[in-house]
């Protein structure tokens, strides 16, 4: 079975900070205002940009899409005006554009780039790509969902516990830990550890991470690769890849299953397989489409 960093979930549980965004005034037809986030929170005369259109609050409201609720008034288009559809397809063909992402992860580490992303995306085609619109943009909604709650919203690169660093290296493994004892830390979107995994993603990618695992932390195409491999192609303590549980319908729930079932789901955790699903409703929201069935585990 593979063994997954589990500390670093409960410290991430203190870190959502609620961003207040007050009263501002509507920028021009012709500037964008900041991008809406499902995270803020925006007062009575709060400004935000979404699909090519200013939008200005009327009271209180968090995670309320702009053009989905009453809660919005249309100010008009911005930047080079009109709207596009949340679902269609970005230049790099992926289904979630650069502008939807910076939605998702307003507060992101710039090591986290849309670049990053798109570039790791060819390792693994046929993520994001299959079935129907819907369902790839539900596979690509959970698994950045997924990826938000492990790291915080793409805040840490790094296990943040330092104690634990030495406790990743399996002796029993025959080629044993040639970066070193304590090398083998959790990294990336999906915080890869142990020198087996390592061993395991490095082979699968054509990286030789297991001598310089440091690349998932200094190469940000490396460390989305890392986190794609385990997505197709890892069940974890599930019975399925997440790829798979996406496009054959098991659902949500069925991914959070494969990453970190055995702590969580069941009744394990409930208050972070709420977290996992929080964000999986706010990102297929801002990706405009529906969450689908069977999103707990």
């Amino acid at each position: 079975m593979i063994k997954r960093v589990t500390s670093l979930v409960a410290a991430l549980a203190a870190v959502g900070a609620v961003v207040v965004i007050g009263p501002a005034t509507t920028a021009s037809a012709a500037e964008c205002a900041t991008p809406w986030s499902p995270s803020s929170v925006y007062t009575g005369g709060g400004s935000a940009s979404y699909n090519g259109h200013n939008w200005n609050a009327k009271w209180w409201t968090q995670n309320e899409t702009p053009g989905a609720s009453d809660v919005w008034a249309d100010q008009g288009a911005c930047g080079s005006g009109g709207s596009t559809d949340p679902g269609d397809p970005a230049p790099s063909g992926f289904v979630v554009s650069d502008a939807q992402f910076n939605q998702m992860f307003p507060n992101r580490n710039s090591f986290y780039t849309y670049s990053g992303l798109t570039a790791a995306l060819s390792a693994y085609p046929g993520f994001a790509t299959t079935g129907s619109d819907t369902v790839k943009r539900q596979e690509a909604a959970a698994f950045l969902a997924n990826v938000s709650h492990e790291t915080g919203g793409l805040v840490y690169v790094v296990e943040q516990n330092t104690a634990n660093y030495p406790h990743y290296c399996d002796s029993s493994q025959s080629y044993g830990c040639p970066a070193g004892q304590a090398a083998y830390y959790g990294r990336g979107p999906i915080q890869l550890s142990w020198n087996f995994n390592y061993k395991a993603a490095g082979d699968a990618l054509g990286i030789d991470l297991l001598h310089n695992p440091y690349l998932v932390e200094q190469d940000a195409s490396v460390a989305w690769k890392t986190g794609l491999w385990y997505w197709n192609t890892q069940s974890g303590p599930g019975t399925m890849t997440p790829h798979n549980a996406m496009v054959n319908g098991a659902g949500f729930g069925e991914t959070i299953r494969s990453i970190n079932g055995s702590l969580e789901c069941n009744g394990g955790n409930p208050a972070q397989v709420q977290s996992r699903i929080d964000r999986y409703k706010a990102f297929v929201q801002i990706l405009g489409t529906t969450p689908g069935n069977n999103l707990s585990c």
